[in-house]
């Protein structure tokens, strides 16, 4: 399993990822609100600006306050292996 570091030692597994997406447009903005208040929001950015939303395939949306360009092309820089 490949995990992503997202930022402040929280990692998120890479086959669960289906976007990584900016948070400014608006129909982002009501994903990410709509999510907090159904309660499938993690909001890993401890107090900090969301900078990238990471939507996952289980319907989970994750915020980060990592860049979604810092998660581009970083090949296993970034990414662990757990077996």
């Amino acid at each position: 399993m490949k995990l992503i570091n997202i930022g402040f030692g929280n990692l998120v597994s890479a086959d669960k990822i289906v976007a990584i997406v900016s948070p400014e447009s608006a129909p982002i903005k009501r994903m990410v609100q709509d999510a907090k208040e159904q309660g499938t929001c993690v909001d890993a950015t401890y107090g900090r600006k969301t900078k990238a939303v990471i939507i996952t395939d289980c319907d989970l949306i994750v915020l980060s306050a990592k860049t979604a360009e810092s998660f581009e092309n970083k090949g296993s820089k970034g990414e662990r292996t757990v077996e």
